[in-house]
Protein backbone atom coordinates (compact mmCIF):
# COMPACT_ATOMS: atom_id res chain seq x y z
CA UNK A 1 0.00 0.00 0.00
CA UNK A 2 2.83 2.36 0.92
CA UNK A 3 4.64 1.72 -2.39
CA UNK A 4 1.42 2.37 -4.31
CA UNK A 5 0.99 5.79 -2.65
CA UNK A 6 4.60 6.70 -3.41
CA UNK A 7 4.15 5.69 -7.03
CA UNK A 8 1.03 7.87 -7.34
CA UNK A 9 2.84 10.86 -5.82
CA UNK A 10 5.76 10.44 -8.22
CA UNK A 11 3.33 10.22 -11.14
CA UNK A 12 1.61 13.44 -10.04
CA UNK A 13 4.97 15.21 -9.72
CA UNK A 14 6.00 14.12 -13.20
CA UNK A 15 2.71 15.34 -14.68
CA UNK A 16 3.02 18.67 -12.90
CA UNK A 17 6.47 19.11 -14.44
CA UNK A 18 5.06 18.89 -17.94
CA UNK A 19 4.24 15.26 -18.68
CA UNK A 20 0.90 14.97 -20.43
CA UNK A 21 0.55 18.73 -20.91
CA UNK A 22 0.03 20.23 -24.31
CA UNK A 23 3.38 21.60 -25.51
CA UNK A 24 4.09 25.30 -25.56
CA UNK A 25 3.88 27.04 -28.90
CA UNK A 26 7.39 28.48 -28.59
CA UNK A 27 10.24 28.01 -26.15
CA UNK A 28 13.12 30.49 -26.07
CA UNK A 29 16.01 28.82 -24.27
CA UNK A 30 19.35 29.97 -22.83
CA UNK A 31 18.84 33.68 -23.53
CA UNK A 32 20.20 36.67 -21.63
CA UNK A 33 16.90 38.33 -20.73
CA UNK A 34 16.53 42.11 -20.54
CA UNK A 35 13.01 42.44 -19.14
CA UNK A 36 12.56 46.11 -20.11
CA UNK A 37 12.77 47.48 -16.56
CA UNK A 38 16.26 48.91 -17.00
CA UNK A 39 17.66 46.39 -14.54
CA UNK A 40 20.57 44.05 -15.22
CA UNK A 41 19.83 41.03 -17.42
CA UNK A 42 19.31 37.49 -16.13
CA UNK A 43 19.55 34.07 -17.72
CA UNK A 44 16.17 32.41 -18.24
CA UNK A 45 13.97 30.51 -20.64
CA UNK A 46 10.65 31.89 -21.90
CA UNK A 47 7.54 29.92 -22.83
CA UNK A 48 4.84 31.27 -25.15
CA UNK A 49 1.35 29.94 -25.66
CA UNK A 50 -1.49 31.54 -27.64
CA UNK A 51 0.43 34.81 -28.19
CA UNK A 52 1.19 35.30 -24.48
CA UNK A 53 4.25 34.75 -22.29
CA UNK A 54 3.09 32.00 -19.92
CA UNK A 55 6.26 30.97 -18.12
CA UNK A 56 9.78 32.24 -17.36
CA UNK A 57 12.53 30.26 -15.66
CA UNK A 58 14.37 26.99 -16.18
CA UNK A 59 12.19 25.34 -18.82
CA UNK A 60 14.78 23.02 -20.31
CA UNK A 61 12.68 19.94 -19.57
CA UNK A 62 9.61 21.26 -21.37
CA UNK A 63 8.53 20.74 -24.97
CA UNK A 64 7.27 23.17 -27.60
CA UNK A 65 6.16 23.19 -31.21
CA UNK A 66 9.15 25.45 -31.91
CA UNK A 67 12.27 25.88 -29.84
CA UNK A 68 14.67 28.80 -30.28
CA UNK A 69 18.15 28.49 -28.83
CA UNK A 70 19.10 32.04 -27.78
CA UNK A 71 22.45 31.15 -26.25
CA UNK A 72 24.80 34.14 -26.54
CA UNK A 73 21.94 36.43 -27.56
CA UNK A 74 20.01 39.21 -25.83
CA UNK A 75 16.27 38.65 -25.40
CA UNK A 76 14.24 41.85 -24.97
CA UNK A 77 10.67 43.09 -25.26
CA UNK A 78 9.71 44.20 -28.76
CA UNK A 79 10.65 47.80 -29.41
CA UNK A 80 7.89 50.43 -29.36
CA UNK A 81 8.35 53.28 -31.83
CA UNK A 82 6.71 56.37 -30.32
CA UNK A 83 6.86 58.41 -33.54
CA UNK A 84 6.25 56.64 -36.83
CA UNK A 85 4.94 57.91 -40.15
CA UNK A 86 2.64 55.08 -41.14
CA UNK A 87 1.08 56.78 -44.16
CA UNK A 88 2.21 54.02 -46.59
CA UNK A 89 0.70 51.28 -44.38
CA UNK A 90 -2.03 50.28 -46.83
CA UNK A 91 0.65 49.74 -49.47
CA UNK A 92 3.43 48.40 -47.21
CA UNK A 93 1.25 46.48 -44.79
CA UNK A 94 3.95 43.92 -43.99
CA UNK A 95 5.95 46.70 -42.24
CA UNK A 96 9.28 45.08 -43.13
CA UNK A 97 11.44 48.18 -42.75
CA UNK A 98 10.26 48.62 -39.17
CA UNK A 99 10.17 44.98 -38.11
CA UNK A 100 13.76 44.49 -39.29
CA UNK A 101 14.73 47.10 -36.67
CA UNK A 102 13.07 45.07 -33.93
CA UNK A 103 9.97 47.25 -33.80
CA UNK A 104 6.84 45.33 -32.83
CA UNK A 105 4.56 48.30 -32.08
CA UNK A 106 4.48 51.76 -33.67
CA UNK A 107 2.54 54.90 -32.82
CA UNK A 108 1.23 56.72 -35.89
CA UNK A 109 -0.49 60.04 -36.44
CA UNK A 110 2.46 62.25 -35.35
CA UNK A 111 3.23 65.92 -36.04
CA UNK A 112 -0.45 66.85 -36.22
CA UNK A 113 -1.27 64.62 -39.19
CA UNK A 114 -3.41 61.49 -38.91
CA UNK A 115 -5.96 59.37 -40.73
CA UNK A 116 -9.55 60.57 -40.72
CA UNK A 117 -12.10 59.22 -39.96
CA UNK A 118 -10.13 57.22 -37.44
CA UNK A 119 -12.50 54.29 -36.96
CA UNK A 120 -12.98 53.39 -40.60
CA UNK A 121 -9.24 53.59 -41.24
CA UNK A 122 -8.38 51.32 -38.32
CA UNK A 123 -11.13 48.91 -39.36
CA UNK A 124 -9.57 48.73 -42.83
CA UNK A 125 -6.15 47.94 -41.35
CA UNK A 126 -7.65 45.14 -39.31
CA UNK A 127 -9.26 43.70 -42.43
CA UNK A 128 -6.15 43.73 -44.63
CA UNK A 129 -3.77 42.59 -41.89
CA UNK A 130 -0.61 44.34 -40.76
CA UNK A 131 2.89 43.19 -39.96
CA UNK A 132 3.29 44.93 -36.60
CA UNK A 133 1.04 46.39 -33.94
CA UNK A 134 -0.05 49.96 -34.63
CA UNK A 135 -1.70 52.64 -32.53
CA UNK A 136 -2.72 56.16 -33.54
CA UNK A 137 -2.91 59.73 -32.34
CA UNK A 138 -5.48 62.16 -33.74
CA UNK A 139 -3.72 65.02 -35.52
CA UNK A 140 -4.48 68.65 -34.75
CA UNK A 141 -3.53 69.75 -38.27
CA UNK A 142 -5.86 67.14 -39.73
CA UNK A 143 -8.77 68.28 -37.58
CA UNK A 144 -8.10 71.97 -38.19
CA UNK A 145 -7.86 71.44 -41.94
CA UNK A 146 -11.12 69.45 -41.89
CA UNK A 147 -12.87 72.43 -40.35
CA UNK A 148 -10.92 75.51 -41.48
CA UNK A 149 -8.88 74.46 -44.53
CA UNK A 150 -5.56 76.38 -44.48
CA UNK A 151 -6.98 79.64 -43.15
CA UNK A 152 -4.57 81.87 -41.22
CA UNK A 153 -6.92 82.94 -38.44
CA UNK A 154 -8.43 81.88 -35.14
CA UNK A 155 -11.44 79.56 -35.25
CA UNK A 156 -14.94 80.83 -34.60
CA UNK A 157 -16.73 79.44 -31.56
CA UNK A 158 -18.63 77.06 -33.85
CA UNK A 159 -15.46 75.90 -35.61
CA UNK A 160 -13.73 75.27 -32.29
CA UNK A 161 -16.66 73.13 -31.16
CA UNK A 162 -16.46 71.16 -34.42
CA UNK A 163 -12.76 70.52 -33.88
CA UNK A 164 -13.36 69.47 -30.27
CA UNK A 165 -16.06 67.08 -31.43
CA UNK A 166 -13.69 65.49 -33.93
CA UNK A 167 -11.01 64.99 -31.27
CA UNK A 168 -13.61 63.47 -28.96
CA UNK A 169 -14.82 61.16 -31.72
CA UNK A 170 -11.28 60.01 -32.51
CA UNK A 171 -10.62 59.28 -28.84
CA UNK A 172 -13.83 57.26 -28.65
CA UNK A 173 -12.69 55.36 -31.75
CA UNK A 174 -9.45 54.33 -30.09
CA UNK A 175 -6.92 57.15 -30.49
CA UNK A 176 -4.25 57.33 -27.79
CA UNK A 177 -4.12 61.11 -27.70
CA UNK A 178 -3.60 64.29 -29.68
CA UNK A 179 -0.57 65.26 -31.74
CA UNK A 180 0.35 68.70 -33.00
CA UNK A 181 2.70 69.95 -35.68
CA UNK A 182 2.88 73.61 -34.75
CA UNK A 183 5.70 74.21 -37.23
CA UNK A 184 3.49 73.02 -40.08
CA UNK A 185 0.27 74.20 -41.70
CA UNK A 186 -2.32 74.82 -40.53
CA UNK A 187 -1.10 74.27 -36.96
CA UNK A 188 1.30 77.20 -37.27
CA UNK A 189 -1.74 79.50 -37.49
CA UNK A 190 -3.19 78.32 -34.16
CA UNK A 191 -2.91 80.07 -30.82
CA UNK A 192 -2.08 78.15 -27.67
CA UNK A 193 -5.63 78.55 -26.32
CA UNK A 194 -6.98 76.52 -29.24
CA UNK A 195 -4.47 73.73 -28.60
CA UNK A 196 -5.31 73.69 -24.88
CA UNK A 197 -9.04 73.36 -25.60
CA UNK A 198 -8.44 70.42 -27.93
CA UNK A 199 -5.96 68.81 -25.54
CA UNK A 200 -8.59 68.87 -22.82
CA UNK A 201 -10.78 66.64 -25.01
CA UNK A 202 -7.97 64.09 -25.23
CA UNK A 203 -7.25 64.41 -21.52
CA UNK A 204 -10.86 63.52 -20.63
CA UNK A 205 -10.17 60.02 -21.98
CA UNK A 206 -6.68 59.64 -20.51
CA UNK A 207 -4.94 60.54 -23.75
CA UNK A 208 -1.48 61.99 -24.20
CA UNK A 209 -0.28 65.05 -26.09
CA UNK A 210 2.74 64.87 -28.40
CA UNK A 211 4.08 67.95 -30.12
CA UNK A 212 6.33 68.85 -32.96
CA UNK A 213 7.10 72.13 -31.23
CA UNK A 214 6.31 75.49 -32.75
CA UNK A 215 10.04 76.08 -33.13
CA UNK A 216 13.13 73.94 -32.62
CA UNK A 217 15.61 76.69 -33.52
CA UNK A 218 15.90 80.20 -32.10
CA UNK A 219 12.39 79.99 -30.62
CA UNK A 220 13.03 76.63 -28.93
CA UNK A 221 12.79 77.83 -25.33
CA UNK A 222 9.44 79.53 -25.87
CA UNK A 223 8.18 76.46 -27.71
CA UNK A 224 9.13 74.13 -24.84
CA UNK A 225 7.51 76.54 -22.39
CA UNK A 226 4.34 76.48 -24.50
CA UNK A 227 4.20 72.68 -24.39
CA UNK A 228 4.68 72.71 -20.62
CA UNK A 229 1.86 75.23 -20.24
CA UNK A 230 -0.42 72.98 -22.33
CA UNK A 231 0.38 70.08 -20.00
CA UNK A 232 -0.53 72.17 -16.97
CA UNK A 233 -3.69 73.83 -18.31
CA UNK A 234 -5.09 70.77 -20.07
CA UNK A 235 -3.98 68.34 -17.34
CA UNK A 236 -2.37 66.02 -19.87
CA UNK A 237 0.93 64.13 -20.19
CA UNK A 238 3.15 65.77 -22.81
CA UNK A 239 5.86 64.31 -25.03
CA UNK A 240 8.25 66.69 -26.79
CA UNK A 241 8.58 64.66 -29.93
CA UNK A 242 11.89 64.23 -31.81
CA UNK A 243 13.38 66.67 -29.30
CA UNK A 244 16.36 68.56 -30.64
CA UNK A 245 18.17 71.89 -30.79
CA UNK A 246 18.46 72.80 -34.46
CA UNK A 247 20.56 75.46 -36.18
CA UNK A 248 24.06 76.57 -35.22
CA UNK A 249 22.96 79.38 -32.88
CA UNK A 250 21.17 76.77 -30.72
CA UNK A 251 23.86 74.11 -30.53
CA UNK A 252 24.45 73.23 -26.89
CA UNK A 253 21.16 74.72 -25.75
CA UNK A 254 19.67 71.30 -24.92
CA UNK A 255 21.11 71.95 -21.45
CA UNK A 256 18.41 74.58 -21.03
CA UNK A 257 15.50 72.56 -22.46
CA UNK A 258 16.36 69.52 -20.35
CA UNK A 259 16.48 71.72 -17.27
CA UNK A 260 13.03 73.04 -18.23
CA UNK A 261 11.75 69.45 -18.43
CA UNK A 262 13.24 68.63 -15.03
CA UNK A 263 11.71 71.74 -13.48
CA UNK A 264 8.28 70.97 -14.91
CA UNK A 265 8.43 67.39 -13.68
CA UNK A 266 9.49 68.59 -10.23
CA UNK A 267 6.32 70.68 -10.15
CA UNK A 268 4.22 67.57 -10.81
CA UNK A 269 3.78 67.67 -14.58
CA UNK A 270 4.29 64.58 -16.74
CA UNK A 271 6.73 65.78 -19.41
CA UNK A 272 8.75 63.32 -21.49
CA UNK A 273 10.64 63.35 -24.78
CA UNK A 274 11.33 61.07 -27.68
CA UNK A 275 14.36 61.24 -29.96
CA UNK A 276 15.94 59.72 -33.04
CA UNK A 277 19.71 59.02 -32.86
CA UNK A 278 20.94 61.23 -35.70
CA UNK A 279 22.23 64.79 -36.05
CA UNK A 280 20.12 65.44 -39.14
CA UNK A 281 16.37 65.95 -39.45
CA UNK A 282 13.99 65.19 -42.32
CA UNK A 283 10.92 67.09 -43.48
CA UNK A 284 9.53 69.01 -46.44
CA UNK A 285 11.47 71.84 -48.06
CA UNK A 286 8.53 74.05 -47.16
CA UNK A 287 9.86 74.19 -43.59
CA UNK A 288 12.33 76.81 -44.88
CA UNK A 289 9.49 79.03 -46.12
CA UNK A 290 7.67 81.44 -43.76
CA UNK A 291 4.30 79.95 -42.79
CA UNK A 292 2.35 83.10 -43.71
CA UNK A 293 3.55 82.72 -47.31
CA UNK A 294 1.92 79.28 -47.57
CA UNK A 295 -1.47 80.20 -46.15
CA UNK A 296 -4.26 79.07 -48.43
CA UNK A 297 -2.24 76.34 -50.12
CA UNK A 298 -0.06 75.93 -53.20
CA UNK A 299 -1.97 78.16 -55.58
CA UNK A 300 -1.98 81.03 -53.10
CA UNK A 301 1.77 80.60 -52.64
CA UNK A 302 2.34 80.70 -56.40
CA UNK A 303 0.46 83.99 -56.62
CA UNK A 304 2.47 85.54 -53.80
CA UNK A 305 5.85 84.76 -55.34
CA UNK A 306 4.75 86.51 -58.54
CA UNK A 307 4.51 89.73 -56.54
CA UNK A 308 8.00 91.29 -56.40
CA UNK A 309 7.65 92.76 -52.93
CA UNK A 310 6.11 89.63 -51.43
CA UNK A 311 8.73 87.46 -53.09
CA UNK A 312 11.49 89.59 -51.53
CA UNK A 313 9.90 89.08 -48.10
CA UNK A 314 9.59 85.34 -48.69
CA UNK A 315 13.23 85.12 -49.80
CA UNK A 316 14.34 87.04 -46.73
CA UNK A 317 12.47 84.55 -44.54
CA UNK A 318 14.06 81.58 -46.33
CA UNK A 319 17.55 83.08 -46.00
CA UNK A 320 16.91 83.64 -42.28
CA UNK A 321 15.95 79.97 -41.87
CA UNK A 322 18.98 78.77 -43.81
CA UNK A 323 21.20 80.90 -41.58
CA UNK A 324 19.59 80.15 -38.22
CA UNK A 325 17.42 77.08 -38.48
CA UNK A 326 17.25 73.95 -40.67
CA UNK A 327 19.75 75.23 -43.19
CA UNK A 328 22.65 75.15 -40.75
CA UNK A 329 24.13 78.23 -42.48
CA UNK A 330 25.35 76.07 -45.37
CA UNK A 331 23.66 74.95 -48.59
CA UNK A 332 25.54 71.64 -48.38
CA UNK A 333 23.59 70.84 -45.20
CA UNK A 334 20.32 70.69 -47.16
CA UNK A 335 20.13 67.31 -48.90
CA UNK A 336 17.22 66.31 -51.15
CA UNK A 337 15.49 63.08 -50.21
CA UNK A 338 12.46 62.75 -52.49
CA UNK A 339 11.87 64.95 -55.53
CA UNK A 340 9.11 63.64 -57.79
CA UNK A 341 9.68 66.32 -60.44
CA UNK A 342 13.47 65.97 -60.64
CA UNK A 343 14.66 62.54 -59.51
CA UNK A 344 18.32 63.32 -60.24
CA UNK A 345 18.34 65.69 -57.25
CA UNK A 346 17.63 62.88 -54.78
CA UNK A 347 20.63 62.45 -52.51
CA UNK A 348 22.16 65.71 -53.75
CA UNK A 349 22.42 69.05 -51.93
CA UNK A 350 20.99 72.51 -52.50
CA UNK A 351 24.53 73.63 -53.31
CA UNK A 352 24.73 70.96 -56.01
CA UNK A 353 21.49 72.23 -57.54
CA UNK A 354 22.90 75.76 -57.66
CA UNK A 355 26.01 74.50 -59.44
CA UNK A 356 23.91 72.40 -61.80
CA UNK A 357 22.16 75.63 -62.78
CA UNK A 358 25.52 77.38 -63.07
CA UNK A 359 24.60 79.68 -60.18
CA UNK A 360 26.89 80.83 -57.41
CA UNK A 361 25.97 78.79 -54.27
CA UNK A 362 24.86 81.87 -52.33
CA UNK A 363 22.04 82.00 -49.80
CA UNK A 364 20.09 84.26 -52.19
CA UNK A 365 20.33 81.79 -55.07
CA UNK A 366 19.56 78.94 -52.71
CA UNK A 367 16.41 80.76 -51.57
CA UNK A 368 15.28 81.21 -55.17
CA UNK A 369 15.64 77.48 -55.77
CA UNK A 370 13.68 76.70 -52.60
CA UNK A 371 10.84 78.80 -54.01
CA UNK A 372 11.11 76.98 -57.33
CA UNK A 373 11.01 73.61 -55.58
CA UNK A 374 7.85 74.55 -53.70
CA UNK A 375 6.17 75.85 -56.87
CA UNK A 376 7.03 72.56 -58.60
CA UNK A 377 5.21 70.59 -55.92
CA UNK A 378 7.64 70.57 -53.02
CA UNK A 379 10.32 68.08 -51.98
CA UNK A 380 11.42 66.28 -48.86
CA UNK A 381 14.90 67.05 -47.54
CA UNK A 382 17.44 65.94 -44.97
CA UNK A 383 18.80 68.84 -42.91
CA UNK A 384 22.25 68.34 -41.34
CA UNK A 385 21.81 71.07 -38.77
CA UNK A 386 22.12 69.48 -35.32
CA UNK A 387 25.10 68.90 -33.02
CA UNK A 388 26.17 65.46 -31.83
CA UNK A 389 26.67 66.66 -28.24
CA UNK A 390 22.99 67.65 -28.04
CA UNK A 391 21.96 64.28 -29.47
CA UNK A 392 23.87 62.41 -26.77
CA UNK A 393 22.83 64.75 -23.97
CA UNK A 394 19.15 64.32 -24.80
CA UNK A 395 19.55 60.55 -25.17
CA UNK A 396 21.00 60.28 -21.66
CA UNK A 397 18.04 61.99 -20.03
CA UNK A 398 15.96 59.49 -18.02
CA UNK A 399 12.70 60.67 -19.62
CA UNK A 400 13.83 60.28 -23.24
CA UNK A 401 12.37 57.47 -25.33
CA UNK A 402 13.77 56.23 -28.63
CA UNK A 403 11.60 56.90 -31.69
CA UNK A 404 12.39 56.75 -35.38
CA UNK A 405 10.33 59.58 -36.89
CA UNK A 406 10.69 57.19 -39.81
CA UNK A 407 8.31 56.35 -42.63
CA UNK A 408 7.60 52.82 -43.79
CA UNK A 409 9.75 52.33 -46.85
CA UNK A 410 10.58 49.84 -49.55
CA UNK A 411 14.13 49.53 -50.91
CA UNK A 412 14.65 51.82 -53.88
CA UNK A 413 11.97 54.36 -52.98
CA UNK A 414 13.59 57.83 -53.03
CA UNK A 415 16.60 58.75 -50.91
CA UNK A 416 15.25 58.50 -47.36
CA UNK A 417 16.72 59.46 -44.03
CA UNK A 418 18.69 56.51 -42.57
CA UNK A 419 16.40 56.52 -39.54
CA UNK A 420 13.74 54.83 -41.69
CA UNK A 421 15.93 51.70 -41.62
CA UNK A 422 18.29 51.96 -38.68
CA UNK A 423 17.05 53.87 -35.63
CA UNK A 424 16.89 51.14 -33.00
CA UNK A 425 19.94 49.09 -34.09
CA UNK A 426 21.90 52.38 -34.27
CA UNK A 427 21.21 53.10 -30.63
CA UNK A 428 22.12 49.57 -29.56
CA UNK A 429 25.20 49.31 -31.76
CA UNK A 430 26.64 52.79 -32.06
CA UNK A 431 25.54 54.58 -28.89
CA UNK A 432 25.52 51.61 -26.49
CA UNK A 433 28.32 49.32 -27.68
CA UNK A 434 30.67 51.72 -29.48
CA UNK A 435 30.25 55.00 -27.58
CA UNK A 436 28.85 53.87 -24.18
CA UNK A 437 26.53 56.87 -24.20
CA UNK A 438 23.93 54.80 -22.34
CA UNK A 439 23.93 51.21 -21.10
CA UNK A 440 22.16 48.34 -22.83
CA UNK A 441 19.52 47.96 -20.07
CA UNK A 442 18.87 51.73 -20.24
CA UNK A 443 18.51 51.66 -24.02
CA UNK A 444 16.06 48.76 -23.93
CA UNK A 445 14.05 50.50 -21.21
CA UNK A 446 13.82 53.61 -23.41
CA UNK A 447 12.55 51.42 -26.27
CA UNK A 448 10.09 49.26 -24.33
CA UNK A 449 8.77 49.82 -20.82
CA UNK A 450 8.98 53.61 -20.83
CA UNK A 451 6.96 54.01 -24.05
CA UNK A 452 4.51 51.26 -23.02
CA UNK A 453 3.88 53.02 -19.72
CA UNK A 454 3.52 56.37 -21.48
CA UNK A 455 0.85 54.91 -23.78
CA UNK A 456 -0.89 52.95 -21.04
CA UNK A 457 -0.12 49.58 -22.67
CA UNK A 458 -0.36 47.38 -19.61
CA UNK A 459 0.34 44.13 -21.48
CA UNK A 460 3.32 45.12 -23.66
CA UNK A 461 6.80 46.54 -23.22
CA UNK A 462 8.13 44.01 -20.70
CA UNK A 463 9.10 40.37 -20.47
CA UNK A 464 6.89 39.09 -17.70
CA UNK A 465 4.31 36.36 -17.33
CA UNK A 466 0.94 37.20 -18.94
CA UNK A 467 2.45 39.89 -21.18
CA UNK A 468 1.91 39.73 -24.94
CA UNK A 469 4.72 37.87 -26.65
CA UNK A 470 6.34 40.78 -28.50
CA UNK A 471 10.02 39.84 -28.31
CA UNK A 472 13.29 40.76 -30.03
CA UNK A 473 16.32 38.46 -29.95
CA UNK A 474 19.59 40.05 -31.07
CA UNK A 475 23.35 39.81 -30.80
CA UNK A 476 24.48 42.74 -28.67
CA UNK A 477 28.03 42.26 -30.01
CA UNK A 478 27.12 42.72 -33.67
CA UNK A 479 23.85 44.64 -33.92
CA UNK A 480 24.34 47.78 -36.00
CA UNK A 481 22.61 50.05 -38.49
CA UNK A 482 23.88 49.90 -42.07
CA UNK A 483 21.80 52.66 -43.65
CA UNK A 484 23.76 55.86 -44.33
CA UNK A 485 23.00 59.31 -45.69
CA UNK A 486 24.82 58.35 -48.87
CA UNK A 487 23.39 54.80 -49.22
CA UNK A 488 20.19 54.70 -47.18
CA UNK A 489 18.48 51.57 -48.55
CA UNK A 490 20.19 49.04 -46.27
CA UNK A 491 18.65 46.89 -43.57
CA UNK A 492 20.36 46.64 -40.19
CA UNK A 493 22.31 43.60 -38.96
CA UNK A 494 22.35 41.59 -35.76
CA UNK A 495 18.65 40.93 -35.16
CA UNK A 496 18.06 37.17 -35.29
CA UNK A 497 14.40 36.85 -34.28
CA UNK A 498 11.39 39.12 -33.88
CA UNK A 499 8.18 37.76 -32.37
CA UNK A 500 4.95 39.72 -32.70
CA UNK A 501 1.96 38.47 -30.72
CA UNK A 502 3.69 35.11 -30.43
CA UNK A 503 4.41 34.68 -34.13
CA UNK A 504 7.94 34.68 -35.54
CA UNK A 505 8.23 37.51 -38.06
CA UNK A 506 12.04 37.48 -38.25
CA UNK A 507 13.28 33.90 -38.17
CA UNK A 508 17.04 33.32 -38.14
CA UNK A 509 17.47 36.84 -39.56
CA UNK A 510 15.02 36.17 -42.41
CA UNK A 511 11.86 38.26 -42.77
CA UNK A 512 8.51 36.49 -42.94
CA UNK A 513 5.44 38.43 -44.07
CA UNK A 514 3.03 37.02 -41.49
CA UNK A 515 0.74 39.99 -40.83
CA UNK A 516 0.96 39.14 -37.13
CA UNK A 517 0.27 42.70 -35.92
CA UNK A 518 -2.86 44.07 -34.33
CA UNK A 519 -4.60 47.44 -34.41
CA UNK A 520 -4.38 48.76 -30.86
CA UNK A 521 -7.15 51.01 -29.60
CA UNK A 522 -7.05 52.98 -26.39
CA UNK A 523 -8.54 51.02 -23.50
CA UNK A 524 -8.69 47.90 -25.68
CA UNK A 525 -4.98 47.47 -26.39
CA UNK A 526 -4.72 43.70 -26.84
Amino acid sequence: MKNKVIFQLVLVAICLSGCGKQPYDILILNGEVYDGSGNAPFNADIAIKDSVIVNIGDLSEFKAVRTIDAKGLAVAPGFIDMHAHLDPLLELSDCESHIRQGVTTALGGPDGSSPWPMKSYMDTLKQIGIGMNVAYLIGHNTVRKNVMNLDNRAPTAKELEEMKAQVQQAMEDGAFGLSTGLKYLPGAFSKVEEVIDLSKEASKMDGIYTSHLRDEGLGLFDAVAEAISISKKADIPVILTHHKAIGKPMWGKSTVTLAMVDSARASGLDIKMDQYPYSASHTGISVLIPSWARAGGTEAFKERVKNVQLRDSIKAGIIYNILNDRGGNDLTRIQFAKVKWMKELEGKTLKYWCELRELEPTLENGADLVIEAQVNGGASCIYHAMHEEDVERIMKHPQTMIASDGRLVKPGQGHPHPRWYGTFPRVLGHYVREKSTITLPEAIYKMTSLPATSLGLANRGAIKKDMMADIVIFDSNTIIDKSTFEEPHQYSEGIHYVLINGQISIDESKFKSLKAGRVLRKNASK
